[in-house]
Parts: structure tokens; sequence; C-alpha cells
């Protein structure tokens, strides 16, 4: 379903097409015809929207091979300096759209299609969203290789073909309720199976050194499964240049030995059978659930997998160049998104000194100038580690290679601090049983970041300090953005055609820090006019999304604040619906209190094991069941839950927001993405300085622009540190606090005494009860601005005008030029 108004009948006049237009618009439509006749053997008004949409991305698919093979062979010849991005989730969307925007041929399709009578919007929700990530980490990847491929840079995304993703979210009775996401069942158009380039992974059994007779030391690693490693190789196309990248998808497949079962006695079937199972369940499941043993076990498991494959693949074709293995540091760039690829220092130090021969100080300086490392969380207790007896039973080879390096780490730590035990402990890889991986990314890499200003700040002074004081050099920010061709182009092209004839040039496209060219137009009330319009024209269209999906009737002429992340108790969408049972409880008990009509959007998903989001989730649901059914309030206040927020439903919210909700306690978002998507579509954030905030407000002039509320990092550090802060006192002392929250348990809404006893007897541990009066009264703010409707959307313009510096092209240009040192490869 097109959710954009159909009816609306402003067409822009079109004139004649050029004739290379024309020639591109007939090759398109033959090979159209071609490829549903080669792949189907019907008539094309046979074919069902599936198959219309397989024939569409299969024509595109003919466009994009050419220069892909061509960008493999320049890169080869070369022998271009080639960046590995690993991350667990690569969040890509629908790529049918951005790949047609991306080869230029969007519109000749649309026509093409046209005359056919087929609908080019319909066959984009044919497609299904991959499942191969879940919130900002992976989206934050899936831009960044959109980003390398846009400005020509040879870089390439590592990661897992999971055959389920996260899990598709329902909502039941009121609850989240999670299905399997199936998101393969029709297959995935853009992938291609490479079985020639698989490779062996290796896990349990025994691993040790046996001394030969020359007295060498030799590896031996007995005993051991092997997996099978496939890789399925997904194009990442560059925007309007020749540039084609490599998405690599490892999938977990039988080894070719154990595929015969022949002559088998029944023990030799059992074992077959299980080491099948075994090796099926590696990739069958984004993120396992954690929570039980077994589970993380497994999500180490994955983790190497994805690591081991990679690094692998990576030195074998480094070989076939013929390039000397001593220059690999010079080109290979290998990136770890935050820790799960950490094992790549131990597993290219493998394979350096077990199968390459180095001695061990070459093999570790190859490693630390090739690897590089992004962290993503300021919380300690987020910092992933392992078990070691986990850790070595799985990985015996590796965990002999992380003991030794961190053996030669701590001669040096003692080295540098003597006789101060508590620095070895500090900076130690190994430590209190556990293997520390961001320690590991730390030590065995050249480079770390963080994501915000604030964030990076936050790990040099408190998180990493230790490591910062260790090796200050190391340690830099590199904010982070999003890909405008998605998020403003793709999702809202009117914008993009307003943009366009309002500075003349569609030179942002490609360089999209000259939005800035529209601060001369933020108060241009012709501009300011359309502007108002489109943002109406997207509310509608959302609006008529949420009648279809939720049944609820929502006002486009309202407020839309919008709150859509992963649920969680950080990122306090707990405060945003207890600040609405204020309003509500006002509107009710107060003739003095009157508001302008609000419609409040949430989305995301709960992890399935997270007892407090999921109440977070369902608490919503009640309070929107009972406000939404409220006709006395004359519709002030309309609450919607959007199942399964996802990025193809992303493309419809973002530009229909009003307000941004940001709302994470200072201190703890390490910068956020979403932020970004709903400021380039001229949302003004109301949020707290954490993570990114702090840059959009500085991007858009200060508190003009935007609404900032409550605690200041630095504050919320303070009181952690103190432990001064009583949650107890904020309830005894705050009548605006202590009246939403005692509905939590009087049976206003139900029964949600968890959530009560979270806030009150757990000490509030994102001070939501602190926070609270200053939210409202940034919403009072909000309100105010809202009913001034030229500095409104002047507001609106400045947000536009100012999100260039948060496209992932900045963010990429400066990871290229400051930490990978790889320069654009121009494609023939």
């Amino acid at each position: 379903m097109f959710y954009l108004a159909k009816e609306k009948k402003e067409k822009k006049q079109k004139g004649p097409k050029s004739k290379e237009f024309e020639k591109l618009k007939e090759g398109l439509r033959v090979r159209f015809l071609n490829t549903a006749h080669i792949m189907w053997g019907r008539d094309l008004h046979e074919l069902t929207e599936n198959e219309i949409y397989q024939t569409v991305a299969a024509t595109a698919k003919q466009y994009i091979s050419d220069n892909w093979i061509k960008t493999n062979r320049t890169y080869g010849e070369r022998e271009e300096k080639q960046v590995y991005y690993f991350s667990i989730e690569f969040l890509m969307g629908r790529l049918l759209k951005s790949n047609l925007i991306n080869l230029g041929i969007e519109e000749a399709v649309k026509e093409v299609l046209e005359g056919f009578d087929l609908n080019l919007s319909e066959v984009f929700e044919e497609e299904p969203d991959a499942g191969l990530g879940n919130g900002g980490l992976g989206r934050l990847a899936a831009c960044f290789i959109d980003s390398m491929a846009a400005h020509r840079l040879p870089g390439h995304g590592c990661s897992i073909r999971y055959q389920y993703g996260l899990f598709e979210q329902k909502i039941i009775n009121g609850n989240q309720v999670e299905i399997p996401d199936n998101w393969l069942k029709n297959g995935f158009a853009w992938e291609y199976r490479k079985p020639d380039k698989a490779v062996d992974v290796k896990f349990g059994g025994n691993a040790y050194m046996k001394e030969m007779p020359d007295g060498s030391l030799k590896l031996v690693h007995e005993n051991a499964r092997t997996v099978m490693a496939v890789p399925y190789d997904v194009p990442i196309v560059g925007y309007h240049n020749n540039t084609v990248n490599t998405l690599r998808l490892w999938n977990a497949e039988v080894n070719r030995d154990f595929s015969d079962y022949g002559m088998l006695t029944q023990e030799q079937m059992r074992q077959k059978n299980e080491y099948r199972m075994f090796v099926e369940s590696i990739t069958r499941y984004l993120y396992p659930d954690d929570s039980t043993y077994d589970g993380r076990r497994m999500r180490l498991i994955q983790e190497y997998f994805m690591t081991s494959a990679g690094v692998q693949s990576i030195v074998r074709h480094y070989k076939k160049t013929g390039m000397d293995m001593h220059d690999f540091a010079q080109k290979i760039a290998i990136h770890i998104n935050d820790t799960h690829p950490a094992v790549a220092v131990a597993e290219l130090m493998r394979i350096l000194v077990d199968e390459e021969g180095f001695e061990w100080n070459e093999a570790w300086a190859i490693t630390r100038n090739t690897i590089a490392y992004t962290n993503h969380t300021i919380m300690p207790e987020a910092l992933e580690k392992w078990p070691v007896d986990m850790f070595r039973e799985l990985l015996p080879r590796i965990y002999m290679i992380i003991d030794e390096i961190n053996r030669r780490h701590l001669l040096e730590v003692r080295a540098r601090y003597p006789k101060n035990e508590g620095k070895v402990h500090a900076l130690s890889i190994i430590q209190d049983g556990m293997v520390h991986m961001a320690r590991l990314s730390i030590v065995g890499g050249h480079s770390v970041n963080g994501v915000a200003k604030i964030h990076s700040d936050i790990l040099k002074d408190t998180t990493l300090r230790d490591f910062y004081e260790y090796n200050p050099k190391m340690f830099n920010n590199k904010t982070n953005g999003i890909t405008h061709r998605r998020w403003l182009m793709g999702a809202n092209p009117e914008l993009a055609d307003l943009i366009d004839a309002t500075i003349g040039s569609r030179r942002w496209h490609r360089h999209p820090e000259q939005l800035d060219l529209l601060n001369d137009y933020v108060e241009d009330k012709p501009f300011l006019a359309e502007l108002g319009k489109i943002k109406h024209l997207r509310k509608e269209a959302l609006a008529k999304y949420i009648k279809e999906h939720n049944g609820i009737e929502v006002n486009p002429d309202s407020i839309f604040d919008i709150q859509v992340k992963r649920i969680h108790s950080y990122k306090r969408q707990l405060m945003n619906i207890l600040h609405i049972m204020y309003q509500y409880h006002k509107l009710k008990t107060d003739k003095n209190f009157d508001m302008l009509p609000t419609t409040y959007i949430f989305g995301g998903k709960a992890a399935p094991g997270y007892y407090i989001a999921k109440e977070t989730i369902r608490l919503i649901l009640a309070v929107a069941d009972k406000v939404n059914n409220d006709k006395s309030i004359k519709g002030k206040i309309k609450i919607v839950f959007i199942e399964n927020f996802g990025v193809s439903i992303g493309e419809i919210v973002y530009p229909a927001a009003d307000v941004s909700e940001q709302i994470s306690t200072a201190s703890k978002e390490a910068s956020g993405t979403g932020n970004m998507k709903f400021m380039m579509n001229g949302a003004i954030t109301l949020g707290t300085l954490d993570g990114a905030n702090v840059e959009i407000r500085e991007a858009v002039g200060g508190d003009a622009h935007c609404v900032i509320f409550g605690l200041r990092a630095e504050e919320v550090l303070n009181y952690y540190a103190t432990g001064t802060y009583s949650a107890w006192d904020e309830y005894n002392t705050n009548e605006n606090v202590r009246t939403v929250v005692n509905q939590l348990t009087d049976g206003t809404y139900g029964d949600f005494r968890s959530l009560y006893e979270y806030l009150v007897h757990a000490n509030d541990e994102f001070f939501i009860m602190k926070d609270f009066n200053a939210y409202a009264a940034a919403h009072v703010e909000i309100m105010k601005r809202y009913q001034d409707r030229f500095h409104w959307l002047k507001s609106s313009a400045m947000n536009i005008a100012n999100s260039g510096c948060f496209s992932s092209d900045r963010t990429i240009d400066e990871y290229a030029n400051e930490i990978w040192q790889v320069k654009p490869v121009m494609i023939p």
C-alpha cells in the first residue's frame, strides 16, 4: 500500500524528455519484459505482485553487475587499499528504491511500469526489510557502506546472513508478542551465493604447541568441530557513479565432509544429525537470547564465526592479488563496529603466526596497524566480556593468543606503572575470570573512536579513562551520520524537490553540506508556506498508515510528537508516557488547564527478556486504550504505538514528525541517529543534552530552534559517583510525580506495580522523576512555539538547513582520512 495520499493532484508539469532518457526507458522496457519471461515463463499480466517486484529487482541487478565486476577488477589491478567494516548488524531496509535512486533510473523505471499499468510505489512495498539488524548500530553500518560507495571509497561490509531477524513484533491483548521474522521466505533478491569462496571455521577441540625435531614449535589443533562458512554477497551501489562495493554475509553450512551419510551406524548418524543441528543453529537467529548460558554461548559462536570467516576471506583474497603479506596493513583496514567482532585481533594474529609463519612481533605490528575500533556505549556494564571457561572451551587457540597478547601487554603496563597493581587490573584484557572484549579491541588496534563529542569525552574521562591515559593519541571522535539519500531524498521526495527548486541546485545530493544554502531562505514566507504544506502531506500519509494498521483516527492538524527507538529504560519512554498520563489527569481535573491537540506516537521493540521494557510497552498501550476512547477530552490527546517499527516504517514516520523526542538520561546515549533523521526532515528536537543532541543544538544556533531540558551529563555522573540521589525524596516532595506514579498501582490503568517499584524502590536509576517537571515545562514551551506558525516553520527550516553535517558522507570522509587512510577510486 502506498501511504502518501494519491488523491493529491498537484503534479509538476513535465516537459519533453531527452533522447538519452527515452533510450534508457526503451532499454529498461526490453530488459524488464525479457527478464519476466525468463524468470517466470508467463505473460506479465499473469504475474503476482511479488513476482513483479522480483522482476524489477532482477532488471536493476543487470545494471549493477557490470559495474560490480569493473569495481572489483579496478581495486585489484591498482592494488588499492580497501576497508572491511565488520558489524554484527547491517539494518539495510529495503534496497530496491535506494538502488534505483543511486543508479539514476528511478524515474525511467516508474514510467516503464506505468506503461504496463503497474505502480512502482506498490512494487516497493513488496520488498521485505532484510532481517539483518535491530537498531541504531545496524542502521549506522548500513549508512556507512552506502556513503563509502557514494564517495567512491573501496569499502565493504562483513556480517551474518541471519535466517530469522530479531523478531516480528505483534501487539496482542495489550502486550508485545514476539514471532519469528521469516524475512527470507521468498528469498533475498539482492544476494549472490558464492560457494567457491567458502572457508572453514573451527570450534572446540584441543589446541597446544608441539615441539618439532628441529626445536621449533608447531600448533596442534585437534578434535575441532569444523563449520563451513559460505558467503552471500550483496552489491552496494554508489550514488550516480560506477562504484559497486560488497556487503558479504556469511551463512553456516554443513561441511562438505559431512554431507554424505552413506553407510553409517546409528551412532554415526546421531553424531551427524547433532553436528548438522549445531551448524544450522549458528546463523538461524539475530541476537540469541543472552539471558541463558546457552544463549550467550551461541552469541560468542556467532561472533567468532563471522569474524573468522571474514578475516580468512580477506587474507585469501589479498594473497591472490600477489601483494606481499608484509605490506598487509598498508593495503587493508579492518574496522570493528562495537566489540562483537573484537576477536578479529586474535584471529588475524592466528593466521599471521600459525598459517603465514610470521614472528610474533611483526605479526603484532601488522595486526595493530590494520585494526581500528568504534565504541558505542558509555555504560561499563554494557561492555562485552566473556567467562574464561566458556571462551577457552569454544575457542582454545584464540584464547591462547589472547592470553599471550595480555601477558606481553601487562609487561609493558608494569614497566610504565611499577608497583601499581591497580593499573594492571584496570588495563588487563583477562581479568577476574573474564575476557574483556573492549580492552582487546583497544590493545589490538591503532584507533579508538566514540560517536559523538560528548560520548568521546565521557569515554576518555570515565569509562575508558585508564586506557586513554595510557595511550591518548589512539582516541578520537567521529560523530555519527545518516545517509541523506535514503532519509531525505528517498523518504521525503517532495521536500527534496523543494530544496532543489529553492537553492537552484542538486549539488547537495552529492555534497549534503550545501544544504546550508537554505539558511538564506529560513525567513522566506513562500518557501516556509511550501515547507508547511509538505509537512502536512507527510502527516496525512502517516495518519493513513495509522488508520489502516492501528484502527485509530488521528488528526493531521495536531502536533505529531514522536519517539521511535529501541525500548530501553535509559531512553526513557517511561517518562514520556508518565507525562502523557499527567496531561490527561490535568485535562480531567483542572478546568484551567488546556493544551494543543497532540498525537503522541511511539514505536520500537523491547528485547524478549527485558521485563521493564515490555512493561513500559504494556503501560503505553493501556493508557492509549483509556485516553483514545475518552470523548470528554475532545481529541486533545491521541496515543499510538506503531507495531514492528523498522526502517521502511521509519521512512513514513520521520518525515511526518513535528517534535522529535530525544529524552535519554544525559550521559547514557552514545550518539543516536534517529535524532538526525528527524532533524533532516524538519522536526524540532525536544531533548536532553545527550549524545548528538549536543551537536544538533550547536548546529541550529542554540535553544531558539530546539528545546532542551533536564540534568546535564556532569550532574548525572556526580549523582552516580556520590550516591546522593533519592527517588523516595523526589516522590514525596514532587506532587506531579507522585500523582502519576501512584496511578501505576491504584487501578487507573491496571496493575503496573513493577514499574512503581522500579521507580520508587529501585531508586529511579535514570532520573525520570528528577527530570519530570523540566520535561513537562519543555512540552509547554513546545506548544507555545507551535502556535507561532512563522517561527515554528523557521525553526523547521533551520533544522533542515543545518542537517548536512549529520550526513554519513561527512562521517565516512573523516574515517577515511583520519583512521583508514583510504582514497576515492574512480571506476571507469
